[in-house]
């Protein structure tokens, strides 16, 4: 009897025990489902928009609080951006009891799951190649009523923005980069987006690596026409302006290369005996420049940048120092030549006229050509006499040196071409560069503002 006693008894137990659990269950699962119907009326659907004045759109103010901008990726043309957003619309349907509000608020935080139930505007960014939600266990979101039936939407998002950008003026160009947001479903007519008196508010401590972030940023709102869903749709717009620094460039790129061409100018104070050294300058500071300009960060464009007029500019000037040095070498050799090869005319020629092939006897008196008339051997058919002064003119030395040398008539000094060039090369050239740098500097600076 005592075991029967045990066995029942532990059945009720087991009974009791699984009644109070179905019971305690069954009133979470009645508490879970009964919490939407606290603000929302029975016959409420979350499909329908909420009702408005003479069919006017539902206003939905919109705000973003940016906290950080990175990533501006001058390849992929795009920007990444972390933000708040805020959203804030009235749903006049709701029945919101005051028992919810705690003492002194005028505002409730709901939970996400009684937010599913609400009505909800979708808006996108048309541009956005990313926009994600941040979480970490959760969805970082959050939704507030407050007493006059306002309901407002927070969120953490983190998004890929693309831009279409412009590097004519690199490295001092400007990106003007829009993000676009607009209601992706509803047209004009039922839902009209609006910035909010915040507008769009960046992080005090935000700071760019290499740019600038204009201020203030342009607001615009706008209604477009969107082809793939006939249709005009309410749009937003913000306009991020990125100012590039241009100081990296200025101690990495400008100055380093303008040190490069003056390197270049001593060149022109080396003689030709040093030519190993001469040649060892130039084509040194020529493979500086072509290291220097491409192994910089140069967006990958097809069309010319005004780094790359630079570039030319600085490569231009080097080369033409090196081919100024190839042409005075190219004097020099001839004026060597012409020099070693006026002593040898005399012996030649009285050799010549020892053999009774000449009929001049010429003489060197002071550098000038004299002739004198000489007998000349019988000669045959069709062939003239060579008498006096009736033959053709031999130049003199300082003629056949014209080209190459000279000789100044005011001290009387010869001068030869090769050096001159040099000299005028040492005032050319650095003049030249100081032109192109005025030039360049105004106008890209004209350009940029």
């Amino acid at each position: 009897m005592l075991d029967k006693f045990n066995t029942n008894a532990f059945i009720s137990f087991g009974l009791g025990f699984i009644l109070m659990w179905l019971s305690e269950a069954t009133e979470a699962h009645v508490n879970y489902t009964a919490k939407p119907r606290v603000v929302l009326p029975p016959n409420y659907v979350k499909e329908i928009r909420p009702p408005s004045k003479k069919g006017s759109p539902v206003i939905v103010d919109f705000s973003i609080f940016v906290v950080d901008i990175n990533s501006i990726n001058v390849e992929d043309m795009d920007f990444r951006v972390d933000m708040f957003i805020h959203q804030r619309w009235l749903e006049s349907r709701l029945e919101i009891p005051d028992d919810i509000f705690e003492e002194g608020d005028d505002y409730v935080t709901l939970l996400p799951e009684v937010f599913e139930n609400f009505w909800q505007p979708d808006p996108y960014f048309l541009n956005s190649k990313i926009a994600e939600i941040a979480t970490l266990t959760h969805k970082f979101t959050s939704v507030t009523l407050y007493k006059n039936k306002t309901v407002r939407y927070a969120a953490r998002m983190h998004a890929i923005i693309a831009c279409q950008m412009e590097f004519q003026l690199y490295p001092m160009d400007i990106q003007v980069c829009p993000i676009y947001i607009e209601s992706f479903s509803s047209n004009n007519q039922k839902v009209k987006l609006r910035w909010s008196d915040s507008g769009v508010t960046l992080n005090p401590e935000l700071k760019l690596l290499q740019y600038n972030l204009g201020q203030p940023l342009e607001l615009e709102e706008s209604d477009g026409y969107m082809p793939e869903k006939v249709g005009n749709f309410s749009r937003l717009t913000v306009y991020f302006r990125f100012e590039r620094q241009i100081g990296h460039h200025l101690i990495q790129t400008f100055a380093p290369s303008s040190l490069v061409v003056m390197l270049s100018w001593f060149s022109f104070w080396l003689g030709l005996d040093a030519i190993p050294g001469r040649v060892t300058l130039l084509v040194t500071c020529m493979l500086t420049l072509v290291t220097m300009f491409t192994g910089a960060d140069i967006p990958p464009v097809a069309y010319v940048k005004a780094l790359d007029l630079w570039m030319a500019g600085c490569m231009l000037s080097v080369f033409a120092a090196l081919a100024e040095f190839v042409v005075v070498k190219v004097l020099d050799v001839q004026y060597q030549y012409q020099v070693n090869r006026i002593p040898k005319v005399l012996p030649m020629r009285i050799s010549n006229m020892e053999k009774g092939q000449c009929a001049t006897v010429a003489s060197w008196e002071g550098g000038a050509v004299r002739s004198r008339k000489a007998t000349q051997t019988p000669t045959t058919p069709g062939q003239t006499s060579l008498q006096g002064n009736g033959g053709p003119p031999k130049p003199a030395r300082r003629q056949s040196l014209l080209s190459v040398a000279w000789t100044d008539t005011d001290t009387g000094v010869e001068k030869i071409m090769w050096r001159e060039i040099d000299k005028v090369s040492r005032a050319v050239f650095p003049i030249l560069f100081f032109v192109f740098v005025l030039l360049y500097w105004p106008i890209l600076l004209m350009k940029s503002s």
